[in-house]
């Protein structure tokens, strides 16, 4: 009696778009693959096309593109690549997104707002998505907005790795540049035996027109400032941040963020006199126009690889990058 006989192995599909190829080069040499080549183009109208040159049938699909500026063309591409993916028959199909797109729009501060982040999930889940990777959402909750598996992943152990050969402990402060990070800081403390201060931004109701004073809890004064963060977008906060720490009497400022967003005028505000060093990683591309002599920037590809792997094994992830590593 004849049967239908299978290999029954899986096969892993690297898939990247346009916004940061390097990137997805850098991931693809980590795990010993190559990428699958693509037909993109942009019509001359803005419309977005994408053909895969080789079979996907029956793969484990991994679509891999940071949302930078423009972050809307970025986003529609994947969305088309994940769409071609299905009709193409992959049999799952993975959202790698380092930067989750729209992640600050995650709930209704006020009426009539949308929630952003929400609809960008449901757009993944309807073009085809089955699961989403993402690098330190900037709220945890997001990870609820999908009807799917999230790997919510950690650069912590990327930056602290820096961190620890660069500076001493005994003398160092972290410190959260606003309420919404003291979580995220207060780990990093434990992770660095370090004292934590708190930055708290208010009005001062005694200058009109004065936006807010920056209070600061906790001891500072003769200290090292490790000021943590998910995201430099303008650096206007984070340079406000610095000047504060210094005023009060902080030796020197370090920023360690996870995404550099750097919209104008980013580049000219870090070169702040306040702020000695900038870490971050290149979940979003950092091109040299964008590079300054105080930078560093880390390479997040080894982390990534070692989630596709073990989503690919289907091996736990969590043990992996639970934040605590």
């Amino acid at each position: 009696m004849s049967g239908i006989k299978t290999t029954g192995e899986k096969r892993l599909v690297l898939i990247s778009g346009r916004a940061h190829p390097q990137l997805a080069l850098d991931i693809a040499d980590e795990l010993g693959s190559e990428l699958v080549p693509t037909d993109s183009r942009t019509f001359a109208n803005g419309e977005i096309y994408a053909r895969f040159d080789e079979s996907v049938r029956g793969s484990d699909a991994f679509v891999i593109q940071s949302h930078t500026s423009p972050i809307n063309e970025w986003l529609m591409e994947q969305l088309i690549m994940v769409d071609a993916l299905k009709r193409a028959s992959a049999k799952r199909i993975t959202v790698v997104a380092p930067f989750y797109p729209y992640a600050r729009q995650d709930k209704k501060g006020r009426g009539r707002e949308p929630i952003s982040a929400r609809l960008v999930a449901d757009l993944f889940r309807v073009a085809g998505a089955d699961r989403i990777m993402s690098v330190d959402l900037h709220a945890a909750q997001i990870q609820g907005f999908f009807d799917g598996p999230v790997d919510h992943l950690f650069a912590m152990p990327v930056l602290l790795e820096h961190v620890r050969e660069q500076l001493d402990a005994s003398t160092l402060t972290v410190v959260s540049p606003d309420m919404g990070r003291v979580r995220v800081a207060d780990i990093w403390s434990d992770k660095l035996g370090a004292p934590l201060a708190i930055i708290h931004k208010r009005r001062d109701p005694l200058v009109p027109n004065q936006v807010s004073v920056h209070e600061i809890v906790g001891q500072v004064e003769g200290r090292v400032c490790l000021l943590v963060d998910d995201m430099i977008d303008s650096g206007r906060t984070i340079v406000k941040a610095a000047e504060a720490l210094k005023a009060a009497g902080a030796l020197s400022v370090v920023v360690a963020a996870t995404h550099a967003v750097f919209s104008e005028p980013a580049i000219e505000l870090l070169q702040n006199e306040a702020i000695s060093s900038v870490v971050v990683t290149d979940t979003l591309p950092v091109p040299e126009d964008k590079r300054f002599p105080t930078l560093t920037v880390l390479p997040i590809a080894p982390l990534l690889a070692r989630a596709i792997r073990a989503v690919f094994e289907d091996d736990s992830v969590t043990s992996m990058f639970d934040g605590a590593a």
